[in-house]
């Protein structure tokens, strides 16, 4: 008969993930992992595996939890326009409410891993695959019902600057996470969907 854990394996896998989180996966020694989940080496091996079986349980737990999946989630109801710039808002809010500037777990796997493995490539993929699906079905829906300017983009296109957007964003909080600026990034976005883009990037060149 099994052994029962003599730990919280949820608290044990949150831990896990503010570690990697905040220390990124290459600089995360397993001796890092055990001493933040407060557990020992071997039980570490023995309820997650490891160290790599380990992350890839965090990233996905992470992206399944946050805050972009939580809001995507809640999003049904909400007018397309107003979908798309909550989404920006919500991600601007999480990364200047973090003091460690750990940015996204998601956004950091897809720089330092999904380069050179296939699952960790696979699992950003979806996710990221996601954002870009919620950016293009409130792109088209808004276009139907007029609340969304038509634009030269096709919705598919202009999701996929939707979501380099997101991607910028997350970086550059981690390097300067001043409210000023962020907002800024996200306000061609008001402008385009606004139908009001040539008008503000004149505005914003003088």
């Amino acid at each position: 008969m099994a052994r029962p854990r003599e730990f919280d394996e949820d608290a044990a896998l949150a831990a896990a993930i503010d570690c990697f989180w905040t220390r990124g996966y290459e600089a995360t020694s397993v001796r890092d992992l055990a001493d933040s989940m407060g557990i020992t080496g071997t039980s570490l091996y023995n309820a997650f595996g490891d160290k790599r079986a380990l992350f890839r349980r965090a990233l996905r737990h992470y992206s399944e939890h946050g805050t972009v999946r939580r809001y995507i989630a809640q999003a049904d109801g909400q007018p397309p326009h107003r979908a798309i710039m909550g989404l920006f808002q919500a991600i601007i809010a999480e990364s200047l409410a973090d003091p460690r500037r750990r940015g996204c777990l998601v956004v950091n796997t897809a720089l330092e891993i999904a380069p050179h493995d296939p699952e960790c490539r696979q699992a950003v993929t979806d996710r990221l695959d996601r954002i870009e699906s919620f950016f293009r079905d409130r792109v088209a829906a808004g276009q139907a019902d007029g609340t969304i300017a038509t634009t030269p983009l096709a919705p598919d296109i202009l999701a996929r600057h939707l979501l380099a957007l997101v991607l910028g964003i997350r970086v550059m909080a981690r390097l300067r996470p001043e409210p000023a600026m962020l907002d800024a990034m996200a306000a061609p976005v008001i402008a385009l969907l606004d139908g009001t883009a040539a008008g503000h990037a004149g505005a914003t060149s003088e």
